[in-house]
């Protein structure tokens, strides 16, 4: 009981303080985002570049996937020539391929075909979509359901199902989709990795209970739980209304933003252990981008109460606007690669991550939303 009462008087005194601020004017938003991108491109020339960390990697995989769909979302806010070239000409030094090929099942080598796939609706050139086409009727056409065994592999991957089975009116991709989430929200980790009780997902099996955080809490990861988000919003953009399985991804999207709004901090921001502010608690962007992205869409949709929400929104972008983006468009207090809480630590202003791609791509995600907020 107690526990509830600090949440709700957390929730109302963000209320308050947003309720005065106005919706972000669309130029300041456009802004923002064309610096942010401005600053990736300048430092990635060439989109077919090695990404090399600790070791190397093609630019095809999931971070800079993840990037893509957003320049994909800022392209449609601006539709700018160099937005559109910079894509093809990724998906053409990589020939339109998949890492590991064809036979992957592994959802992060598949993210890359979300933004082929806009691409071959825009050129009618079936060689942009040969290879993800191959690699995802693989998969529909396997008894296999358990793949997806962390939740990110939900936003890499649930949305390439929906557009494929619209593109080519083929309901088997909708139910295979439904087959793997299902599998990963009813039955991972022995009772899957969805918690209906608080409305969130624990990243992997290894999170589970008995497993807690230094303060007892269950262990919830910021940007694993806005991976979901986003991979529900991207699916219900396509999934038509009267697939069998629609009202339960609603149903699950809607529970986990009503469980995110008595948790947001004061700030705008969400920590990245979600009910553990004092484990690496602080500032982060990719979690609070994606989970700006799903609440805005779904105010832009008019699915979620606008008057709740809206506050929560312009409260979440102006924070990331003020007290991450650099004024040469580098973005700040991004958690690096990892799974949970203190992986890609330190967090902060000037620590670069690992990889920059993928929390400029949830930044212009939630970017696009916001751009479309009416007064």
């Amino acid at each position: 009981m107690n526990r509830m009462i600090v949440l709700v008087a957390a929730m109302l005194t963000v209320t308050i303080t947003v309720q005065a601020q106005s919706i972000p004017k669309k130029k300041e938003v456009l802004k923002a985002m064309t610096l942010a991108n401005k600053y990736f491109m300048e430092k990635w020339p060439d989109p077919g570049k090695s990404i090399i960390t600790n070791r190397e990697r093609p630019s095809n995989i999931w971070t800079r996937a993840v990037y893509y769909e957003g320049l994909m979302e800022l392209y449609r806010t601006d539709k700018k020539k160099a937005y559109i070239d910079y894509a093809y000409e990724w998906g053409n030094k990589h020939k339109w391929g998949l890492r590991d090929g064809i036979r992957t099942r592994n959802a992060d080598n598949q993210c890359c075909g979300q933004t082929y796939i806009e691409l071959f609706l825009k050129s009618k050139d079936s060689t942009h979509i040969r290879d993800i086409k191959a690699s995802i009727d693989l998969m529909v056409q396997s008894d296999k359901q358990d793949d997806w065994n962390w939740i990110d592999a939900l936003q890499m991957a649930m949305p390439i199902y929906t557009r494929l089975g619209v593109i080519y009116q083929d309901t088997a991709y909708f139910r295979k989709l439904y087959d793997l989430y299902s599998f990963s929200k009813y039955k991972h980790g022995g009772n899957g990795l969805y918690n209906a009780a608080e409305g969130l997902w624990w990243r992997d099996k290894d999170f589970v209970p008995p497993y807690k955080e230094p303060n007892g809490e269950d262990c919830y990861w910021s940007r694993g739980n806005g991976w979901v988000v986003a991979a529900l919003v991207r699916t219900m953009e396509w999934l038509p209304k009267t697939d069998p399985h629609y009202k339960e991804y609603l149903e699950d999207y809607k529970a986990m933003l009503k469980a995110l709004l008595p948790i947001q901090r004061t700030d705008g921001f969400w920590n990245v252990s979600l009910h553990d502010s004092t484990y690496f608690g602080g500032k982060e962007l990719t979690g609070t981008a994606l989970f700006t992205y799903g609440m805005a869409w779904g105010i832009n949709k008019g699915i979620i109460d606008r008057q709740t929400y809206l506050p929560v929104v312009i409260n979440a972008w102006n924070a990331m606007v003020k007290d991450c983006l650099h004024p040469n468009g580098m973005l700040g207090y991004v958690q690096g690669t990892g799974k949970e809480p203190k992986d890609g630590q330190p967090v902060s202003y000037t620590n670069v991550p690992d990889f920059e791609d993928y929390g400029l791509g949830c930044f212009l995600l939630a970017g696009s939303e916001v751009y479309k907020l009416k007064k």
